[in-house]
């Protein structure tokens, strides 16, 4: 029991003694004016006190242990005093509107800023921040995450429209002049295999079987054969050599007018590349099939970890308070100080919604904490609460009775 709830007893009992031990030691001395007098007041005082124990008692218990009608209160209607307690609370001091109208009026981001622009300056906040932070990213598991990235590789490549990504392929082919570098990198393959020395004996051999193979009348026969009998192989793959290398050589030539044609057709292939459409359809064939066949799990883990591994390292660098934490968490306050409205009424929201949802459960938690207490704690707990000024009442009782004892006493012997 609580020192003051025990003092305030003592008092109580100290008074009724006192008012006890008054009214018996005047006994003897009954026929004197102020004697009776005070007798009177000690009397009254007793009767005072005695009442008022016998009512603050009544509240809890049975005076005495005698059970006396109307007596032990809270036990005997501990129900109807719960529940009146349990719907006081939830229809008038904890209402729906109640609160709502207290959270209306709550700036959740303003306390907010308020604790953020203070606690980020210490050091402490920082370096408990930073481990926080370290923990998060370390306990990421880099397998566990491959899928989820895999899927949205997938879905992104999927998602590619080649219609709308062609045009800018070929735009740039032409803006980055493809066709010319493309052209004379082919030459310059060309020139080199031409001046291989096998190249010679493959042109000659290749030249003679489409002499021997062409098929002629008269006059052209006995020329071609006529060719056929002077030329070795050796000496028609150098001829054929020596015309392409010509050939070869022109084209090298920016204002060569072959070239300038070979070139326009070029550029106009790249542009049809955009109404191709059998190309488009052949090149979304090939992309569904490689994301058919597509296991970039081991190379999208590795990533992942490297990439977890680095942002870890960062961390660990002296300069990543100053030069990231800091800025970032400056940014996170003037989001927050931009966006308060926003946050308060979302905040709001949510506690609305929450309240709407679990009202009831307030006074059931009430009422199933009370419902745990037996009789004598329920009692004791009360008591403790409020015991010193029911004490108190028994004072005030006696000290009462006291003076109205005396002014009644004082009357009586008037008349």
């Amino acid at each position: 029991m609580p020192k003051q709830t025990k003092e305030s007893r003592k008092i109580a009992r100290i008074s009724l003694i006192i008012m006890g031990i008054g009214f018996l030691s005047t006994l003897p001395f009954q026929g004197s004016l102020w004697v009776d007098l005070i007798q009177g007041g000690f009397e009254a005082g007793l009767v005072g006190g005695l009442a008022d124990w016998f009512a603050v008692t009544a509240l809890f218990r049975h005076p005495l242990g005698l059970r006396i009608p109307h007596t032990a209160l809270l036990p005997n209607n501990r129900q109807r005093m719960t529940h009146a307690l349990v719907s006081t609370l939830k229809n008038d001091w904890l209402s729906k509107e109640s609160i709502h109208e207290k959270v209306k009026h709550i700036h959740f981001t303003d306390k907010l800023i308020v604790m953020l622009e203070k606690e980020i300056q210490t050091e402490r906040f920082r370096k408990n921040l930073i481990v926080f932070i370290k923990k998060m990213i370390g306990s990421l598991d880099a397998e566990k995450m491959t899928p989820f990235v895999k899927k949205q590789i997938e879905s992104a490549l999927t998602n590619i429209e080649l219609s709308k990504f062609i045009p800018l392929v070929s735009s740039h082919l032409l803006s980055e002049q493809v066709d010319k570098k493309a052209l004379d990198y082919g030459l310059k393959k060309a020139e080199i295999w031409l001046s291989k020395g096998s190249t010679i004996q493959q042109l000659g051999t290749i030249s003679m079987n489409v002499l021997n193979k062409i098929e002629v009348d008269g006059f052209l026969q006995f020329a071609l054969k006529s060719v056929q009998n002077l030329m070795t192989e050796e000496k028609m793959g150098k001829l054929v050599r020596n015309l392409l290398l010509s050939g070869v050589n022109s084209l090298k030539h920016e204002h060569e007018p072959n070239r300038q044609a070979l070139l326009l057709y070029i550029q106009k292939e790249i542009t049809g590349l955009n109404d191709n459409q059998e190309l488009i359809d052949g090149i979304e064939k090939w992309k569904t099939s490689l994301i058919a066949t597509w296991e970039p799990d081991q190379a999208i883990t590795e990533s992942l970890q490297k990439v977890q591994h680095s942002v870890l390292q960062l961390i660990e660098e002296d300069t990543f308070t100053d030069t990231y934490f800091m800025p970032m968490m400056n940014h996170l306050v003037e989001i927050v100080k931009e966006n308060s409205p926003k946050i308060d009424n979302w905040i709001q929201e949510q506690i609305t919604v929450l309240v709407e949802n679990n009202h009831s459960k307030i006074g059931d938690l009430v009422q199933e904490n009370l419902d745990k207490l037996d009789n004598e704690t329920l009692i004791d707990m009360m008591e403790n609460k409020i015991g010193k000024d029911l004490q108190w009442i028994r004072v005030n009782g006696a000290v009462c009775g006291f003076i109205i004892g005396l002014f009644l006493t004082g009357i009586q012997i008037l008349f």
